[in-house]
């Protein structure tokens, strides 16, 4: 493997694993030393990327424009043609527009060859059964999760029981025929996943829970994989 096939690859590396990487955690995936990952990584620095750490620490590295361009494998392009057509043909109009556009930048960020392999992608998408219909806007979800704002909920559960209730949205989860929400809900201070389809109407707030955020998200899915309960 040539150095230059080498640095790239590197780079990738850092990208897969949760910063601050480790240069015997890069070494032992790219299948060479601790010495040859801190002599690439200086190598990095001194092309302009940008990496943070130190040897023993660990590295980040801040994305920059610099970079020379990534050049993705056949079945990278297979890959993100087929999760931006999913989006497409699950999301709600906003999502799936979004994705359409995505994939109109994606192609023309690339070079000719690629781009006739992303327009002729072997894979596609077709759901057979539709969605329920949603009463609400999933986008009023997504702009509260993004910006860590509380909602109040009027919801009907699988019986038709109606309640009021304020949440902390934390994740939308796409099942097979319905979307839920995982939330925490402050009336049963606990993770609740509500199902779209049941909520009546939704209302912003000026509450904000970004400092539980990270929290009430990793225990929502720990709960979640041990037992997904619907109110």
């Amino acid at each position: 493997m040539s150095r230059s096939i080498r640095l790239i690859q590197l780079l990738q590396e850092i990208r897969l694993h949760e910063p601050p990487v480790t240069a015997e955690l890069l070494a032992e995936s790219m299948g060479v030393t601790e010495r040859t990952i801190y002599r690439d990584i200086q190598a990095l620095r001194e092309a302009g990327a940008v990496i943070e750490g130190a040897a023993g620490y660990g590295y980040t590295l801040t994305e920059d424009p610099a970079l020379p361009p990534q050049i993705y494998s056949r079945e990278e392009i297979e890959a993100l043609v087929l999760g931006l057509k999913e989006v497409q043909a699950i999301a709600d109009p906003a999502l799936a527009k979004a994705a359409r556009h995505a994939l109109a930048k994606l192609k023309g960020s690339m070079p000719p060859r690629l781009q006739r392999q992303l327009q002729h992608s072997v894979l596609h998408v077709k759901h057979f059964r539709q969605r329920t219909k949603l009463g609400i806007d999933p986008a009023v979800i997504r702009q509260a999760a993004w910006r860590e704002e509380a909602l109040d909920m009027e919801y009907a559960d699988v019986h038709g029981r109606k309640s009021s209730r304020r949440i902390y949205p934390l994740s939308v989860v796409f099942l097979d025929e319905v979307l839920v929400l995982v939330s925490y809900c402050c009336l049963r201070k606990a993770t609740r996943v509500f199902r779209l389809d049941r909520i009546i109407s939704l209302a912003g707030t000026n509450e904000s829970f970004q400092p539980r955020r990270v929290r009430l998200l990793t225990d929502a899915l720990g709960e979640i994989k041990k037992n997904m309960s619907h109110d």
